[in-house]
């Protein structure tokens, strides 16, 4: 059970196992793009390309659904980012619903732990096989691996290493439970000695824009958490008041200039774009104006004209 293509490394490697697939459960087709066309999840599509039996319920309740799934006879349901699950599809297996979530659980329940870990300025995450029960991301685990983020990584970069090494775990984890070796471990954050419970919700628009208040490596942090998608954000606002939305894709730390009221902007001549943040600059280095494509500073200061009093906001 999955939608997007972080799930369908998982498929992949079970589908390349020794285990049989019984059927695959994915989201609905959802209108997108410009044309408002139907499109399919990436489940779907390599489902289909692999011809995997399909599901896709609009209602995970709805009772023909259920007794789908209960005539199956799987021995064990696999969810990777998926729609929570209510407990009359979750207790049909006989060894339960198993869920692969990226990162250490308890840390970042939620719906977006890679960006939020990156936000947060976090040195260590991983991924987490568990039990699925009532609550969300909250049932006894099952196997954990940790993994270091990088300095400069973004949460398109880790999740990319975190889906590659998920499905190794997923797959380890079936194993074992098929051997009987693991032994479900109540998740217990005193236990665990973790002093604040960081939550990953679903990350809206208003999540999205830069406050330059804050400092320049929150600031970095944001950026590097929200790239590629959905994308950090300013808006340039010349002194006459006309606006321009700009998504940060990238951007460096940089010392170049003395401290200056947040927002400032500073462009030298070698096509080098500079925002001043509560404590230092940040260092524009790819970049989106609303309406164009994504591109480097250098090619988007060469066709942008700079307005007088240009400041971000």
């Amino acid at each position: 059970m999955g939608t997007p293509v972080f799930a369908v490394q998982a498929l992949e490697i079970l589908l390349n196992s020794e285990y049989d697939i019984a059927a695959v459960v994915t989201a609905p087709d959802k209108l997108a793009g410009r044309g408002l066309k139907f499109k399919a999840s990436e489940v779907k599509l390599f489902a289909q390309e692999k011809g995997l039996k399909l599901l896709q319920p609009d209602s995970l309740k709805n009772v023909d659904f259920v007794n789908i799934l209960t005539e199956l006879k799987a021995d064990l349901f696999v969810v990777v980012a998926f729609r929570m699950l209510p407990e009359v599809v979750w207790s049909i297996p006989f060894y339960g619903t198993i869920n692969l979530h990226a990162s250490l659980l308890p840390q970042y329940r939620g719906a977006a732990p890679i960006n939020w870990a990156i936000i947060n300025g976090e040195k260590k995450t991983g991924i987490t096989t568990f039990l699925i029960d009532h609550e969300i991301d909250t049932g006894k685990l099952l196997l954990q691996k940790e993994l270091s983020i990088g300095n400069d990584e973004t949460a398109g970069e880790l999740h990319d290493r975190l889906m590659i090494e998920g499905a190794q775990l997923l797959l380890k984890t079936v194993d074992d439970l098929r051997n009987n070796k693991l032994v479900p471990v109540a998740q217990n954050e005193e236990i665990s000695g973790i002093k604040k419970l960081n939550k990953a919700p679903k990350i809206f628009r208003e999540d999205c824009r830069i406050d330059w208040k804050l400092s320049a490596l929150e600031v970095f942090n944001l950026i590097r958490g929200l790239s590629p998608y959905p994308a950090a954000y300013t808006i340039l606002r010349s002194k006459a008041g006309a606006e321009h939305h700009l998504k940060i894709f990238r951007a460096k730390l940089s010392d170049n200039f003395e401290k200056d009221i947040p927002g400032t902007i500073q462009i030298n001549d070698r096509k080098m774009m500079f925002i001043c943040a509560e404590d230092s600059w940040i260092e524009l280095t790819e970049v989106q104006l609303e309406g164009k494509k994504r591109m480097s500073i250098y090619d988007f200061l060469n066709g942008f004209e700079i307005e007088d009093g240009l400041s971000a906001v």
